[in-house]
């Protein structure tokens, strides 16, 4: 059976660990029955022996899979398109990915708030697992009683004319070091600075008031202090704003750097970018809105 996840872009400036978005790049795989476990891997990854020797997926989907009473061995399939520790959403997609399949391959129909809330086990925030599950933009926070925590989540549909265009540099970023420079206390000032612009952005989004992204996705918690450990980022995210994105953001913790722009611009923005920045990967992107599924064939 064959199945993919989205690549995807959290934070989206002042939402930190709350705001994400699904992006039309994805990591395919498929699962079959087999007398013994085997793996193999294309794309990324397919170099490095731990994808093999102790994989991240097959081991959350295994776990899932005889939760739910299978029995079966398979043979694991993975074309792997979305970046790894680049701050657009793999480890999230793992997860998704993972919990997703074991469902279907138990003969359980796959409900999206269970797959979701049982990610959490995995990703202790929602801003990736949720529009890799959802597809979309999503605003989402976590509801905690008796020590459960749930996801709660407002989830929209992207427009067929906005685009997406990723800079991804080849360093990678730690997920884990790029918390560990961030402050241990934000002023209140900084506080309601990044609430009222992820309150603003999160309506622009829904208004499709386009004009406000720029200023709204302004950001004071995070993205300099990350940004600043790579410094090229910051010319990156000018050189993005000069040339037709809409919307320049860090994307997740790193290292890469999420664009939004009209569709009629996409191509004149890449270019730029491809031009000025030459060493690094640019995707041109559509918006999925689909999340997690199954694949036909």
């Amino acid at each position: 059976m064959n199945f993919s996840v989205p690549a995807t872009s959290a934070n989206l400036g002042p939402g930190f660990d709350c705001l994400g978005i699904s992006l039309g790049f994805r990591n395919y795989f498929s699962i079959e029955e087999a007398k013994e476990q085997h793996i193999t891997i294309s794309g990324e990854g397919k170099m490095n022996p731990h994808f093999t020797q102790d994989n991240t997926f097959v081991r959350i989907f295994m776990h899932t899979y005889k939760k739910l009473g299978g029995k079966s061995q398979f043979h694991f399939t993975f074309q792997n398109n979305i970046p790894v520790a680049r701050g657009m959403g793999s480890s999230s997609a793992i997860i998704v990915g993972a919990i997703f399949s074991a469902f279907k391959m138990a003969g359980k129909i796959p409900n999206k708030d269970e797959v979701l809330n049982l990610s959490l086990h995995h990703e202790n925030h929602p801003d990736n697992i949720t529009p890799a599950t959802m597809g979309g933009f999503n605003a989402s926070f976590l509801k905690t009683h008796n020590n459960k925590s749930k996801v709660v989540y407002l989830r929209q549909n992207m427009p067929k004319n906005l685009k997406a265009v990723m800079v991804v540099p080849y360093q990678p970023m730690s997920t884990k070091k790029a918390r560990g420079v961030l402050p241990k206390a934000y002023s209140v000032q900084d506080c309601v600075f990044n609430l009222s612009h992820a309150s603003v952005l999160s309506l622009a989004f829904g208004m499709q008031r386009w004009d406000l992204l720029r200023e709204g996705s302004l950001d004071r918690m995070h993205e300099q202090v990350r940004m600043a450990t790579f410094p090229i980022l910051f010319e990156i995210q000018k050189h993005a704003l000069q040339n037709g994105a809409l919307m320049s953001t860090l994307s997740g913790s790193g290292s890469s750097m999420f664009n939004l722009c009209y569709s009629d611009d996409a191509r004149r923005l890449a270019k730029q970018l491809i031009s000025r920045f030459s060493k690094f990967r640019v995707l041109t992107l559509d918006f999925d809105n689909d999340g997690v599924k199954i694949e036909k064939g």
